[in-house]
């Protein structure tokens, strides 16, 4: 990769960079490559040396039958756990 491949990400994204920043992403996309291109040579079995080792596949059933639990719900068992309410209603902190 060079700096003429930044410079054209660069307008691909519609951001400006300058020199140091480019140099900079340059070393990271280099590093980023090197790890990928290490990741590739541990997935081929042969090459690794891991050949001899047999993949073993469990399969089981994780199906479960649906309960109903029963539960207590009110609008005032709510206000209860709530900190704070006013008139019937929960109080919340302000978001906007």
């Amino acid at each position: 990769m060079e700096i003429k491949d930044i410079e054209k990400l660069a307008e691909l994204a519609k951001i400006e960079l300058t020199l140091t920043e480019k140099e900079n992403l340059l070393k990271d996309m280099d590093s980023i490559l090197d790890y990928v291109k290490q990741i590739q040579e541990v997935n081929l079995p042969v090459q690794a040396g891991v050949s001899d080792i047999e993949i073993e596949y469990k399969n089981r059933n994780v199906w479960r039958e649906d309960v109903l639990e029963e539960r207590e719900f009110s609008g005032d068992l709510i206000k209860e756990q709530f900190p704070d309410s006013q008139d019937g209603f929960v109080k919340v902190k302000k978001i906007m």
